[in-house]
């Protein structure tokens, strides 16, 4: 044999391997997960998913429930991604999570730099939302407890939901 057969046939054999390797791989072109902010959305997880990870978990999060079933929550504003492997640690899903502005009504008030945002659902409540510096007041002075009494007042509401359920 020469040498000239010998490489042909290793290039033959490194295209076979590259082609049956792209057709055995997962498909990492999927369409983005499409998440609004401080909302959850369920995705149906491929058969042998023993791991799931998130790109940044500042921008979501993901609780893996049973029977396949993962719920994506919007953290904070913009993309990242989720990658699901089995236990050999083969990927078997890759997507895009984008997180998004929520589809509520909201208003936002501006006072010179500082911003609020108020839910109306139907009526306008305080929402602690990224972006938000409290109130400037027109002495000048900053309302530097309006993220503390906002927080309070949710922190103090979940807690009764969570009292109220555990009586059932």
């Amino acid at each position: 044999m020469s040498y000239s057969c010998l490489r042909g046939r290793a290039a033959l054999w490194l295209v076979t391997a590259l082609c049956t390797v792209l057709v055995l791989a997962p498909a990492r072109a999927a369409q983005p997960i499409l998440v609004q902010l401080d909302q959850a959305t369920v995705i149906k997880l491929p058969e042998r998913a023993t791991t799931v990870v998130i790109g940044n978990p500042l921008i979501a999060d993901v609780a893996i429930e049973p029977n396949g079933v993962g719920v994506i929550t919007g953290k904070g504003y913009g993309g990242t991604n989720v990658i699901v492997l089995d236990r050999e640690g083969a990927v078997l899903a890759e997507h895009k999570v984008l997180v998004q502005e929520p589809g509520d009504p909201v208003v936002f008030v501006y006072r010179g730099p500082t911003r609020q945002t108020y839910s109306c659902t139907p009526d306008c409540d305080r929402r602690v939302t990224l972006g938000d510096t409290g109130t400037e007041y027109f002495d000048g002075h900053v309302d530097k407890d309006y993220f503390a009494r906002t927080i309070g007042q949710t922190t103090t509401r979940d807690n009764q939901a969570m009292a109220a359920g555990a009586k059932q």
